[in-house]
């Protein structure tokens, strides 16, 4: 049986490298999956090695779209929003559903897509050591697109892919040595990321409240020490009414009497301070001088130890 693997990932760049030994890819706002196909089995993992097999219909009909006895592909499931743009928020409803009886009617009201953009191993043989070039055209013999499952397209022109990914308000674009092999279990500059917008993952620490309920959550992140910094505050964002005030009826169940945070945040009239237990992702404009997160935007609750919320993996990840 084939055993999951922690999936290459690349290094966050603010410079696109130039040269032809480079291709350019839309980096989709998604979740990361595995697909591991021995036969008859199908089984998906995400990156964090948590097993979506059965979150996922759309994609365990390996053989509908895929020539290979025995296959492990890379890609990033996506669900479109309102704007028919890839949405974080969308995706993680049907990647953080719990009861698994739900899934049939997610399927309908969340549809998904597998963008596709690697191939490791295929009829019993390995390929991450083989070059970045040579398993895209092994991918493109085996993978057939389907109403759910797109091979991701490659670009020589990294520039011109980063402005339209810009204009159409996208997440950003990956940069690949064409010659690279695929790097299992670590980040590797053989992939560049630059992002059009950060994000980052942090803790809810506390929340406001006005008449008719929770007007704000407010965001921490640890530093080496483990002690909780605030860094800014943010509404719904993209949760729905409903999403909203499920939150706020679960933070109102772990109100504690003292604030998580080592620095005060400014406002603090209609506070609510409570166990630092549920991680969000945040979209965010920058960093300002005072440490503190400029326009964040609440994208969606994550499936993360809290803990894992600190300053160095926000400086990893964006």
């Amino acid at each position: 049986m084939l055993k999951p693997i922690i999936p290459m990932e690349p290094v966050s760049s603010d410079i696109i490298p130039q040269g032809s030994d480079w291709i350019a890819q839309i980096k989709w706002d998604g979740v990361r999956i595995l697909t591991y196909f021995e036969g008859h089995k199908v089984r998906l993992y995400n990156r964090r090695l948590r097993e979506r097999t059965h979150h996922y219909p759309e994609i365990t009909e390996v053989s509908a779209y895929c020539d290979a006895r025995s296959v492990i592909l890379d890609g990033e499931v996506i669900a479109l929003g309102s704007d028919a743009k890839p949405s974080f928020h969308e995706v993680m409803r049907r990647d953080g559903i719990r009861r698994l009886e739900q899934v049939p009617r997610m399927q309908k009201l969340v549809p998904v897509t597998y963008m596709i953009f690697d191939v490791l191993f295929r009829n019993g043989e390995w390929l991450h050591s083989r070059p970045l070039q040579e398993r895209l055209a092994i991918l493109a013999e085996v993978v057939k697109p389907t109403d759910h499952i797109q091979p991701v397209s490659s670009h020589a022109n990294a520039h011109g892919l980063f402005e339209a990914v810009k204009q159409h308000e996208m997440e950003g674009i990956v940069l690949k040595q064409v010659m690279s092999p695929y790097v299992i279990g670590v980040k590797h500059d053989a992939w560049l990321k630059i992002k059009n917008y950060r994000d980052l993952i942090a803790v809810i620490g506390g929340f406001t409240f006005r008449e008719g309920g929770m007007s704000a959550v407010l965001l921490g992140l640890y530093d080496e020490a483990h002690r909780l910094h605030f860094i800014g505050q943010t509404g719904a964002g993209t949760l729905t009414q409903q999403e909203w005030k499920a939150l706020g009826e679960v933070l109102r169940l772990s109100v504690i009497p003292e604030s998580p945070f080592v620095n005060k945040p400014k406002r603090q009239a209609n506070v609510r301070w409570v166990r630092p237990m549920i991680p969000v992702k945040i979209k965010y404009a920058e960093w300002t001088a005072g440490r503190s997160l400029r326009q964040p935007t609440l994208q969606a609750l994550v499936e993360m130890a809290p803990e894992a919320c600190t300053f160095r993996a926000e400086t990893q990840q964006t």
